[in-house]
Parts: structure tokens; C-alpha cells; sequence
């Protein structure tokens, strides 16, 4: 008995530094690494996440934003990082579409980085200038029919969800439009408001005070059922039947963080998202699905949407430069 005892008691000793790390953790300020511009959807719901956590935590956690290479800059900092938990990634759903489109990577998402939550999954927005003429999918489906090679396809990078889904519509319309990409949503929203680019698959985040203005113009949303935030607004699968795309954020760490602190920061996330003041902010953004949940449902949907989007990829013979 007393052996065991012994045993027992030097198991607990081990474990204290490990409680007492998961505790005090943070000590100093956080990185969250956001692998876009500033202004997209991407950028501003880590700030909210960012503020939250440094408000609740009592150490700033400080956004970087790292674009480049459709988020695989942004991503290689987190790999390349100390796995201590003072580095966070914030995705949307371009490591499960890299997957397909780039024949090599720096690194492997699924050995280099450890997903900790989701965060929110919601429409996209099928988005024009407020001057475009087509008012209605129906109208723009027809405009761009009768316009061969004059439609240009802002994205928010080459292989990013808002060109994928424009490539669903594409496939499924038979349209043609110009994939034009940029280092962002902001970057790509900026020239539709200028006229420069015809269309954009916008997430709702980084669109919806212009489309509230009247800037641009909603024609609809791209998943099977309306957004709250955008009532008035169809779905493209009223015109456009089994139409259906979606874009989702999550937070990760570098693969080797210490599984308490990991643990940490899914609690207070998930927190996070069921406060009632950040559920009033994210309803302003977009609303959408809130995804509270472990490390392994957030692996799962990334899982899921990898399979998905690497149809979409092959069939559409998508390319990164």
C-alpha cells in the first residue's frame, strides 16, 4: 500500500506543473495569426474573438496579419512557431482546399497544426455593384450568357472558398466568368466597389454595411436556406437547384501545443461564443451557425469540407499559380 501511495503521489507531483502551466497560461501577450488583409471576414471575426480573449484572459492577444499564397504564408508562420500557445491561426476553409490544389506544401495541416475550435459557419453572398444591371440570379445568369468573357470574378485568392463557389455556379449555370484573385476579401470588395470587377462570392462579414448601403447589391445567398442576417435576400439554389456552399472559421495552434493549454483555449472560445454581447456582434456580422465543440468535431468538418471541395477542384481543373 505504501508503494502505491509512493507511485500515486509521485504521479500527482508530475502532473502539478502541468495544471499550474494551463493556469497561469497567458503570462505574456498572444499572436493570432490571421493569414489574410485586413478588412475580410476572416480579419474582423478574429478581432472580435481577439478582443474577447484578451478582455477575459487579462493579456492582449495581438492579430498579425500574414496574406499571401491563399493563407499558405500565414500558415507556415504557425508551423514555424514555438508549439507554446502563444501563437493561434485562425482558418476559414482554405487548408482543406490546399489539400487538393497544391500538388506540394511546406508543410501538412494535419501533421504540422492541431485544430482547437470552430468558431462560426455561415452563407456566403452573391454580391454586384450597385450600378451591375442584373438584379435577380435569374437576370445575372442571362446578362452573362448574352456577355461572353465580360464578367470578372473578384475572390479573395486563387483556390480560395469564394472562387470555389463561384465555380460550383459556374458549373452548374454554365456561365462564364474570369476568376480575378486578390490578397483578401478587402482587397477584392474594394474593386467591386469601384467597377473594376463585375461579381464576388463575398462572406457576409466583409459585405454586409455595403450591402446595408446600398454600394452593393445582394443577389443572393449561397446556402440551402436564407441568412438571418439578409431575410429578403434568395438562396442560389431557389433559381439554381442542389446549389449549395458555405464558409466557417476556426481557430488552430502549432501541432505539439500542450494539450491543457489547447484545452484552455477551446473553453474559453466556446465561451466566447455563447456570450450573449459576442453572439449580438456576430449576428451584425452575418449570423450563421455557431460551432461550439471540441478539437475533434473541428477536425471532422475540416475532413468533411477537404473531400467536398477537392471535387469541386478536379472537376472545375481549378489552378494556383
Amino acid at each position: 500500500m505504501k508503494r502505491r501511495e509512493f507511485i500515486a503521489g509521485l504521479v500527482g507531483a508530475a502532473a502539478l506543473p502541468i495544471v499550474a502551466r494551463a493556469q497561469s497560461f497567458p503570462t505574456h501577450p498572444v499572436r493570432i495569426i490571421v493569414p489574410f488583409a485586413p478588412a475580410g471576414g476572416t480579419d474582423i471575426l478574429a478581432r472580435l474573438v481577439g478582443q474577447w480573449l484578451s478582455e477575459d484572459l487579462g493579456q492582449p492577444f495581438i492579430i498579425e496579419n500574414r496574406p499571401g499564397a491563399n493563407t499558405n504564408v500565414g500558415t507556415e508562420a504557425v508551423v514555424r512557431a514555438p508549439p507554446d500557445g502563444y501563437t493561434l491561426l485562425v482558418v476559414d476553409p482554405s487548408p482543406a482546399t490546399n489539400a487538393t490544389l497544391y500538388d506540394k506544401l511546406n508543410y501538412n495541416f494535419v501533421r504540422d497544426i492541431a485544430p482547437v475550435t470552430g468558431l462560426i459557419r455561415q452563407a456566403l453572398v452573391m454580391v454586384v455593384n450597385s450600378s451591375f444591371p442584373a438584379k435577380t440570379v435569374p437576370e445575372f445568369i442571362a446578362y452573362a450568357k448574352a456577355n461572353p468573357d465580360k464578367i470578372n470574378m473578384a475572390s479573395a485568392g486563387n483556390g480560395n472558398v469564394t472562387q470555389l463557389a463561384g465555380e460550383l455556379f459556374k458549373m452548374m449555370t454554365g456561365v462564364n466568368m474570369a476568376n480575378v484573385p486578390y490578397r483578401g476579401s478587402g482587397p477584392a470588395l474594394n474593386d467591386l466597389l469601384a467597377g473594376q470587377v463585375q461579381v464576388m462570392f463575398s462572406t457576409i462579414p466583409a459585405s454586409i454595411e455595403q450591402i446595408k448601403a446600398g454600394s452593393l447589391r445582394a443577389l443572393a445567398v449561397t446556402t440551402a436556406t436564407r441568412s438571418e442576417a439578409l431575410p429578403d435576400v434568395s438562396t442560389v439554389s431557389e433559381f439554381v437547384p442542389g446549389y449549395e456552399a458555405s464558409t466557417w472559421w476556426g481557430v488552430c495552434v502549432p501541432k505539439s501545443t500542450p494539450a491543457e493549454i489547447a484545452e484552455k483555449l477551446n473553453k474559453e472560445i466556446n465561451a466566447a461564443l455563447a456570450d450573449p454581447k459576442m453572439q449580438v456582434r456576430l449576428a451584425v456580422m452575418g449570423g450563421g451557425i455557431v460551432l461550439h465543440g471540441s478539437p475533434a468535431d473541428f477536425g471532422k468538418l475540416i475532413a468533411d469540407e477537404t473531400e467536398k471541395w477537392g471535387k469541386v477542384i478536379r472537376a472545375a481543373n481549378v489552378k494556383v499559380e
